[in-house]
Order: structure tokens, then sequence, then C-alpha cells
């Protein structure tokens, strides 16, 4: 009786140092969607001034990560698997979990901005892929990688409004852009995504609604993975 209890005693201290070891592994990736240094709350949306007359508004803002990679100068540490994250500035799912061994070294961070090639002709999935996310077009099409939608008195359409559904996978218009940061090993690693950057680079009064594969997109997805940078301490 009593070698059960000392085994099943073991057993849980096995599980205890088990769920310990998962938690200090654990390391978070944040961001933070910027105008003018400010964070902006999307569950409170506020115009923001651009230039002297015109203002700007940002109602809606998500997208994928995925291919999560750390790197020490330039040789691939640790991968993760399955590595499909959605996130939804509306929903304040701005920060994502990753568990690299604890005895790596590595000095940056590689992400996919995006959907790959080969998960899009998968056809839809689960879990953060799933179509019911609103982040996925049709077989042919495939994921919406960046969403971004708001209000512009730049914008000569229905309410003022500016639509960026940023996908599509097929030659020539592949849109999915690699992002490389500094990461410093058992950190955490936080990532300013710089909005007014991004909108400064585009012509809102000409160029206000891409929502559809296309050259267009390709061009502005280049812009996004632009205004990614490691947040300024």
């Amino acid at each position: 009786m009593k070698i059960r209890i000392v085994v099943f005693l073991l057993f849980l201290n096995s599980i205890y140092s088990n769920t310990q070891a998962q938690k200090s592994n654990e390391i978070s990736v944040s961001f933070y969607p910027l105008f003018k240094n400010s964070v902006i709350d999307f569950n409170q949306p506020a115009f923001y001034q651009i230039g002297i007359n015109d203002s700007i508004q940002f109602d809606l803002l998500r997208f994928y990560i995925s291919g999560i990679q750390l790197l020490n100068d330039g040789k691939v540490m640790w991968e993760e698997q399955k590595s499909f994250h959605l996130i939804d500035a509306n929903e304040n799912l701005l920060s994502i979990l990753i568990q690299p061994p604890l005895n790596i070294s590595y000095t940056e961070i590689k992400f996919n901005l995006g959907i790959d090639s080969i998960t899009n002709v998968s056809g839809a999935m689960g879990g953060d892929l799933d179509p019911t996310k609103g982040m996925y077009w049709t077989w042919q099409n495939g994921y919406i990688n960046f969403k971004l939608e708001g209000k512009c008195s730049l914008c000569m359409t229905r309410n003022n409004e500016f639509q960026f559904h940023i996908g599509g996978y097929q030659f020539p218009f592949s849109s999915i852009q690699t992002i490389n940061l500094l990461a410093e090993p058992q950190k955490n690693i936080y990532v300013d995504i710089d909005l007014r950057k991004l909108i400064e680079l585009n012509d809102l009064v000409n160029e206000n609604n891409i929502v559809a594969p296309s050259k267009e997109a390709v061009l502005f997805s280049n812009q996004i993975a632009s205004v990614f940078s490691n947040r300024k301490k």
C-alpha cells in the first residue's frame, strides 16, 4: 500500500514538474497596432488626424501569422508545428504563445504574414483557419492574409469607407510576406504595427478598395510587411 502511495506521489510530482517546465517555456509574441505611437483601441473607434483637414478611423484589423521560426545567425533553431494564428484586434486577440525549448539560443524571430500556398490548396480547415472566422474567400482564392477596414475623409466612397482584404496564393498574385525581427532568448517579444505609416504609403483618394487577389494586393502586402517592427522601449 505504501509503495502505491509513493508511486502515486511521484506521478503527481512528475505532472507538476512538467507543467511548471511548460509554463516557464512559454513566450508571448504580442502585436500593437499604432497611430502616431499611440495604441489603437478597436473597441472604441476614434478619428485620428492626417494632414491638416483630414481624419481617419480604423474599424477592423485581422491578420494571419504562420510558420513561426526562431533563428540564430540565420540558422533555424526551432520551428513551431501547425503554426497558424489569427490576430484579431477587435476581439483583443493580439498575443500568441510559443513554446520553444529552454536550452536553445536565438537572435531573431521569423514568421509569415499570411497563409502558405500548400495550406491554401488543402481547402478550408478548422481552428484559426475555420472559414467562420471571416478570413476565407473560396477554394479558388483561398485565405485572406490581412484585413483592414475603416473610414477616411479622403475616400470618396459610401460613408468614406475603405477596405483592404489582402490575399492570394497563386502566381503572379501571391501576397504572403516573410518578416524577420530581433528576439532575445526566453524573453517575450513585442511587435509594433505602424498603421499611420501604412496609410502614408498609400493614396487613399484613388486606392481605397482592394478585396481580391491582384497586383495591387501584392504591392499592398509588401507595404504591410514594412510597417512591422520591434516595439520601441
